[in-house]
């Protein structure tokens, strides 16, 4: 069921008394870590309310297929879009019927029609339907273009039959869901990632922060996502929408990213891509700060050292799988396997700032990883987004290789 985790779920409901399981089936998709959004087919409104589905699910369910509301947030196109899966629970006779002649006169059977995504049928109906001939030559109808079929069950139906036709169980139908994608790099575990600069208060107006624009940082979360991931992601201050299926913190200062990282955890894997700041003044000024005009005289102002996050996550009692940067401009190797071994961290991703067109504010980068053995690897200039799926790749290598 790990599988499941941070997959986008589209339910489609079609009008069968087995539609009172899909309650239940929405909580099992929600609880295997799934975002789930409805489609009811107009019959289905007979069996249950949107407004039950709604409060399981946490989003608005949707229904009309010329709904000018829906078009402008998620209309059929936009749905067909954003799902991972379309599983429809039940699929009654009709609508198995609709779907295998390519029938698009509703929401659920026009978004069939427009998704890439990999589409599921939880068949539910009386015995005789099932066994009926057309019924059979459109589920091979069905088969044939790769639409899986989850059951039906046998056994005593509501009308009051014995046989074939009954909708698998809930816990069941989300199984089987899970089998629909392939096991990620990372999947079940969780992933902090801090990322971006620190602001460290001078007064009201001033503060002292440095030119990382988050930019790796927000790639591995994606990445991280992507291979399966529950990832929480601590941003300082950039300007960059969160990726796709990762919660976001946002923080200012050192001590309010150690702070939002510490309760963060438990975590299997922390990784450090912030450019923090290594001193803040001594005291915010309550006011903003006045230039003296009488005397050509500086200002002196007195700064003291921030807390070491990576430091103190690699020392915690519930240490994560620890792994660090080191943006350098000389001696690159050199320093960064130094903070390998001084912080007592897993892995630590060395670049050189001073190069050209990679490193902050940049869209590309190039990195060497070093782990405890020491031995450099290099991973030529690259874009952030493809350099943070081969780092991913690396380090899930290293956590799921036995010790």
């Amino acid at each position: 069921m790990q599988r499941l985790l941070n997959k986008q779920v589209v339910l489609g409901i079609s009008g069968g008394i087995a539609a009172y399981k899909s309650a239940e089936l929405v909580r099992r998709l929600k609880d295997a870590g799934a975002d789930v959004r409805v489609v009811m087919t107009r019959a289905a409104h007979e069996f249950i309310t949107p407004l039950t589905l709604q409060a399981l699910s946490g989003n608005p369910v949707h229904g009309d297929l010329l709904d000018p509301a829906a078009e402008a947030a998620m209309g059929h196109i936009e749905l067909a879009r954003w799902a991972d899966l379309v599983l429809i629970a039940p699929a009654t006779a009709d609508l198995m019927a609709r779907l295998a002649n390519g029938r698009g006169d509703d929401l659920l059977t026009t978004l069939v029609l427009a998704t890439d995504a990999p589409v599921a049928l939880a068949p539910a109906m009386n015995q005789a339907m099932w066994r009926d001939s057309a019924t059979q030559a459109n589920l091979q109808t069905l088969l044939q273009r790769e639409i899986r079929v989850f059951g039906p069950a046998a056994g005593e139906q509501a009308c009051g039959d014995i046989g074939p036709g009954r909708m698998l169980e809930p816990t069941d139908i989300a199984a089987r869901c899970a089998e629909c994608f392939e096991r990620g790099l990372l999947s079940g575990r969780h992933v902090l990632i801090n990322a971006g600069p620190t602001r460290e208060a001078i007064d009201p107006v001033r503060y002292i922060s440095n030119h990382s624009s988050g930019k790796m940082g927000f790639a591995l979360a994606e990445a991280a996502a992507e291979a399966g991931a529950r990832v929480t992601l601590v941003a300082g201050p950039v300007n960059l929408p969160t990726p796709a299926r990762v919660d976001r913190i946002d923080v200012v200062s050192a001590a309010d990213m150690l702070a939002a990282c510490e309760a963060a955890l438990p975590a299997d894997l922390f990784i450090a891509s912030a450019a923090v700041a290594d001193y803040r003044p001594a005291s915010c000024a309550s006011g903003k700060l006045k230039k003296d005009t009488a005397s050509d005289a500086g200002m002196t102002l007195q700064l003291v050292r921030n807390p070491d996050i990576l430091a103190t996550l690699a020392t915690h009692a519930q240490r994560p799988w620890c792994v660090g940067f080191a943006a350098e401009t000389d001696d690159v190797l050199g320093y960064a396997s130094d903070k390998l071994t001084r912080k007592n961290l897993d892995l630590i991703i060395a670049n050189d700032v001073s190069q050209p067109g990679i490193g902050f504010n940049s869209d590309d980068n190039a990195v060497t990883l070093i782990d405890r053995s020491l031995t450099p690897q290099p991973l030529p200039r690259a874009s952030k987004h493809k350099l943070a799926r081969q780092i991913i790749a690396f380090i899930a290598n290293r956590l799921n290789s036995p010790a």
